[in-house]
């Protein structure tokens, strides 16, 4: 059994009807064929209590993956630090799952940062297996979920305080809030604190920055 027929296994079900042909948004990318050919196994699912979702390529449960990765609803805020990527699958925190010309990366919704995971899919898979209580945050999801019930379909999990500026690895710090806000408002911490060093102080600003009225 391969990496990524295990995380098959273990999922829900699929949360839309298998695609029939390879959609356009896959085309530029080295592992864009081997996401279609999991996705035509179980196009979008959930994992681990629901800490990891994988979006199908066509919409029936909530979201599918060309309407998430649309400009216009949240990606867009990001500018430059989410060109070239797609955005196929996320935490229970929002960090992101993406393609890239390099593979796969992971990356950190509240500074647009990326990191390398794997060259493939199934290297991603095994990532993911191998350490599923950190690379999906199903840790802290459960204890929360076990408190406050299962997470919602359609609802991700986030910090009260963002964790990048300090905010506690703690259910007491978590709410379930819609997914689409929640990045919309990380794009704007990611852009206000791109360029400051290290331990630099912070004013976030909420809503239009006065300076550009």
């Amino acid at each position: 059994m391969t990496c990524v027929e295990k995380l098959l296994s273990i999922s829900s079900e699929p949360l839309a009807p298998g695609p029939t042909a390879l959609p356009k948004i896959l085309e530029p990318y080295p592992a864009g064929l081997e996401l279609f050919h999991m996705l035509e196994c179980k196009n979008g699912f959930y994992a681990f209590e629901s800490a990891l979702h994988v979006f199908p390529l066509t919409s029936a449960v909530g979201m599918s993956l060309e309407e998430w990765n649309a400009d216009s609803l949240w990606r867009g805020g990001y500018r430059d630090l989410a060109e070239g990527l797609l955005f196929f699958a996320e935490d229970a925190f929002q960090d992101q799952y993406c393609l890239s010309a390099k593979g796969v990366l992971h990356f950190h919704s509240e500074t647009g940062t990326t990191g390398a995971v794997a060259d493939s899919i199934e290297g991603w898979a095994e990532n993911i297996l191998g350490d599923y209580q950190c690379k999906t945050r199903w840790t802290l999801a459960s204890k929360w979920q076990a408190g406050n019930g299962p997470l919602p379909i359609g609802k991700r999990l986030m910090p009260r305080i963002p964790f990048f500026l300090g905010g506690e690895y703690s259910t007491d710090n978590l709410w379930a809030g819609d997914p689409i806000e929640g990045m919309r408002f990380k794009t704007d911490l990611a852009l206000q604190t791109r360029e400051l060093p290290d331990g630099s102080g912070v004013r976030l600003i909420i809503g239009k920055d006065p300076r550009h009225q």
